[in-house]
Protein backbone atom coordinates (compact mmCIF):
# COMPACT_ATOMS: atom_id res chain seq x y z
CA UNK A 1 0.00 0.00 0.00
CA UNK A 2 1.14 3.29 -1.22
CA UNK A 3 2.09 5.96 1.73
CA UNK A 4 -0.05 9.09 1.92
CA UNK A 5 0.49 12.43 3.46
CA UNK A 6 -0.75 13.97 6.77
CA UNK A 7 -2.92 16.47 4.87
CA UNK A 8 -4.20 13.18 2.60
CA UNK A 9 -5.19 11.72 5.79
CA UNK A 10 -7.26 14.87 7.15
CA UNK A 11 -9.19 15.37 4.09
CA UNK A 12 -11.12 12.23 5.26
CA UNK A 13 -13.76 13.27 7.55
CA UNK A 14 -14.30 10.37 10.01
CA UNK A 15 -17.10 11.14 13.06
CA UNK A 16 -19.07 9.37 15.82
CA UNK A 17 -22.24 9.30 14.75
CA UNK A 18 -25.75 7.85 17.18
CA UNK A 19 -28.05 5.54 15.02
CA UNK A 20 -31.32 6.82 15.64
CA UNK A 21 -32.94 4.44 13.80
CA UNK A 22 -32.28 1.28 11.67
CA UNK A 23 -34.46 -1.21 9.16
CA UNK A 24 -34.00 -4.37 7.90
CA UNK A 25 -33.24 -3.77 3.69
CA UNK A 26 -35.00 -7.05 1.67
CA UNK A 27 -34.78 -5.98 -1.06
CA UNK A 28 -30.45 -5.83 -1.29
CA UNK A 29 -28.40 -8.43 -3.22
CA UNK A 30 -26.53 -9.13 0.29
CA UNK A 31 -28.57 -8.60 3.81
CA UNK A 32 -27.91 -5.60 4.94
CA UNK A 33 -29.58 -3.17 7.44
CA UNK A 34 -30.35 0.66 6.44
CA UNK A 35 -29.14 2.94 9.17
CA UNK A 36 -30.30 6.77 10.03
CA UNK A 37 -27.30 8.30 11.75
CA UNK A 38 -26.78 11.60 13.69
CA UNK A 39 -23.59 13.04 13.22
CA UNK A 40 -24.70 16.06 15.36
CA UNK A 41 -26.16 19.57 15.01
CA UNK A 42 -23.91 19.87 12.23
CA UNK A 43 -23.68 17.44 10.09
CA UNK A 44 -27.69 16.02 10.89
CA UNK A 45 -28.89 12.57 10.19
CA UNK A 46 -27.29 11.06 7.21
CA UNK A 47 -28.74 7.27 6.26
CA UNK A 48 -26.71 4.39 5.26
CA UNK A 49 -26.92 0.85 3.86
CA UNK A 50 -24.76 -1.42 5.99
CA UNK A 51 -23.81 -5.27 5.37
CA UNK A 52 -23.75 -6.11 9.12
CA UNK A 53 -26.62 -8.69 9.30
CA UNK A 54 -24.56 -10.98 11.45
CA UNK A 55 -23.65 -9.67 14.35
CA UNK A 56 -26.58 -6.92 14.70
CA UNK A 57 -30.43 -6.87 14.06
CA UNK A 58 -32.03 -3.32 13.71
CA UNK A 59 -33.10 -3.34 17.56
CA UNK A 60 -29.58 -3.45 18.68
CA UNK A 61 -28.16 -0.67 16.69
CA UNK A 62 -30.65 1.88 17.97
CA UNK A 63 -28.71 4.29 20.44
CA UNK A 64 -25.03 2.73 19.36
CA UNK A 65 -22.31 5.35 18.60
CA UNK A 66 -20.59 4.29 15.27
CA UNK A 67 -17.95 5.50 13.35
CA UNK A 68 -18.43 6.95 9.79
CA UNK A 69 -16.89 8.69 6.79
CA UNK A 70 -19.04 12.04 6.38
CA UNK A 71 -17.77 13.30 3.24
CA UNK A 72 -17.79 10.77 0.58
CA UNK A 73 -20.41 11.40 -2.17
CA UNK A 74 -23.80 9.49 -1.50
CA UNK A 75 -24.12 6.31 -3.33
CA UNK A 76 -26.99 4.93 -5.01
CA UNK A 77 -27.45 1.20 -2.74
CA UNK A 78 -30.51 -0.35 -5.16
CA UNK A 79 -33.55 1.95 -4.34
CA UNK A 80 -31.67 3.80 -1.08
CA UNK A 81 -29.58 6.19 -1.59
CA UNK A 82 -26.41 5.94 1.41
CA UNK A 83 -25.12 9.20 2.64
CA UNK A 84 -22.00 8.15 4.89
CA UNK A 85 -19.65 4.72 5.14
CA UNK A 86 -20.44 3.14 8.83
CA UNK A 87 -16.68 1.98 9.19
CA UNK A 88 -16.08 -1.54 10.43
CA UNK A 89 -13.04 -3.93 10.28
CA UNK A 90 -13.41 -7.98 9.45
CA UNK A 91 -13.96 -10.76 12.22
CA UNK A 92 -11.68 -13.93 11.64
CA UNK A 93 -15.06 -15.05 8.96
CA UNK A 94 -15.04 -11.73 7.40
CA UNK A 95 -17.94 -10.63 8.76
CA UNK A 96 -18.57 -6.81 9.75
CA UNK A 97 -17.50 -5.26 12.93
CA UNK A 98 -18.36 -1.88 13.70
CA UNK A 99 -16.12 0.79 14.75
CA UNK A 100 -17.15 2.90 17.84
CA UNK A 101 -15.37 4.81 20.44
CA UNK A 102 -15.02 2.93 23.66
CA UNK A 103 -15.83 6.09 26.03
CA UNK A 104 -18.97 8.25 25.75
CA UNK A 105 -18.72 10.92 23.30
CA UNK A 106 -20.96 13.56 21.64
CA UNK A 107 -22.13 12.68 18.02
CA UNK A 108 -20.29 14.66 15.30
CA UNK A 109 -17.06 14.63 17.46
CA UNK A 110 -14.12 14.18 14.68
CA UNK A 111 -11.82 11.42 14.67
CA UNK A 112 -8.17 12.62 14.81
Amino acid sequence: MSEISFDDFLRVDIRVGRVTHAEDYPEARKPAIKLWVDFGPDIGIRKSSAQITRHYTPDSLVGRLVMGVVNFPPRQIGKFMSEVLILGVPDDDGEVVLLAPDQAVSPGARMF
